[in-house]
């Protein structure tokens, strides 16, 4: 049920007494981690607390590629996608687009693309990684071009990084063929 298409609910709820959307909000936000934490962030904290949460998730993956050196494929992707997703989460957050691409600009920066093979088992999970690693690449990619043009010129110089180490590795035929630029200008 979307509150859009009852517009006799939205004003009911606008009526009523202070006191009781008070407890009618803390209810709502007792159940929803994320929206408990983003109102947290959007109440309590600051500036430096959106840099201190960047620093901590980047302290986080700099410990995580030590040991990613170590994996295979499979082990890999899987660490990949949990240091992706608390950089979804972080956005959830704070909504904070530049620190999202940031944050992502970093990991996908970060890692490694060499991983043993894994001899048991029939999935090839370093073709899974490569596809999950480029469609990630493109997605931030997407954000990157929705910034404003400053904070694009600031995030450039990572992101051609980036884009130079796909095609100086054995991506470069999956990248090519997901159209993906060999730089941006």
């Amino acid at each position: 049920m979307k509150l859009s298409e009852h517009k006799d609910l939205k004003t009911a709820i606008i009526e009523l007494p202070v006191k009781e959307k008070d407890k009618l909000l803390l209810r709502l936000v007792a159940k929803d981690k994320v929206l408990t934490e983003h109102l947290h962030y959007k109440l309590l904290e600051d500036a430096a607390d959106l840099e201190d949460r960047k620093e901590r998730i980047k302290a986080d993956v700099d410990e995580q590629v030590l040991e990613l050196k170590k994996l295979n494929a499979k082990e890999a992707l899987v660490k990949l996608r949990k240091m992706i997703t608390s950089v979804n989460h972080f956005y959830k957050v704070t909504k904070d687009p530049v620190g999202e691409v940031e944050l992502k600009l970093f990991i996908l920066n970060a890692i490694p693309f060499d991983y043993k093979k894994s001899i048991f088992g029939y999935r090839d999970f370093m073709m899974l990684f490569s596809i999950f690693y480029l469609k990630t690449v493109a997605v931030t990619l997407n954000k990157f071009k929705k910034l404003h043009e400053d904070l694009q010129f600031d995030l450039s110089e990572d992101l051609n990084n980036l884009l130079d180490k796909i095609y100086s590795s054995k991506l470069a035929g999956a990248a090519e063929a997901s159209n993906l630029p060999k730089e941006i200008s």
